[in-house]
């Protein structure tokens, strides 16, 4: 039997992200207004009453005020009803007093799932992998994590991401390797002669070579 193809637009980083209206846990949702002067972060679950799931779920509701800290809303999404979203919601709730109080979005024509490439054939046709979007308040989309529904995602290294574009676009800057807030981060290289001379004349970086040198932020 042929594999019924399924068009996925997957969206690229520096586009802007795809706006949509949806019916969700929280009602209706117009992405363009929700994203307005925030960032967003949209991520996607394979199925509501499901072990990973419940715990990435659990896992962004208990950051919840990280995310605001840092003005980020969060929005979820699976191939569910809006009564199977409820339900789960209600049941996660009862069971450890975690509680999504952010929009989950109820997906069930696959709209959203298509436009932002959340369905890959070979993980499933019916289910959305474990993707992760950072979108600015300008609307772009600066960070794309694809996880495989049979492992979960890494809520550090989501949070830390946040952290470094943000700072990364407050200060102009690049972040190396493993970077976590606190640490040193890299400017950019010199693009002529003069600034070669201005750079290797600044002592307050720490110079590796003329291209790579990292300075602390406060």
């Amino acid at each position: 039997m042929e594999t019924q193809e399924i068009k996925n637009t997957m969206p690229r980083i520096g586009d802007i992200a795809p706006d949509f209206e949806a019916i969700t846990t929280t009602g209706n949702l117009k992405f363009s207004d929700y994203n307005k002067e925030s960032w967003v972060i949209l991520f996607s679950h394979p199925a509501d009453f499901t072990p990973v799931c419940t715990t990435e779920m659990s896992g962004f509701a208990n950051e919840s005020n990280f995310f605001e800290k840092h003005n980020t809303k969060l929005i979820g999404l699976s191939i569910d009803s809006i009564h199977s979203h409820i339900a789960w919601v209600n049941a996660v709730d009862e069971k450890t007093g975690v509680l999504f109080e952010f929009p989950i979005i109820a997906d069930l024509d696959m709209k959203v799932a298509k436009l932002y490439g959340m369905l890959q054939p070979g993980e499933s046709e019916t289910a959305a992998v474990r993707a992760v979007f950072i979108i600015d308040p300008t609307g772009k989309i600066r960070l794309i994590m694809y996880y495989p529904l049979n492992v979960g995602r890494n809520m550090d290294e989501i949070k830390r991401a946040l952290i470094a574009l943000q700072t990364s676009d407050e200060h102009k800057v690049a972040m190396p390797l493993n970077w976590q807030p606190g640490d040193k981060v890299i400017v950019g290289a010199p693009k002529t002669l003069e600034g070669l001379a201005a750079r290797k004349a600044d002592t307050e970086l720490e110079q590796i070579d003329w291209y790579l040198a990292k300075k602390s932020i406060g």
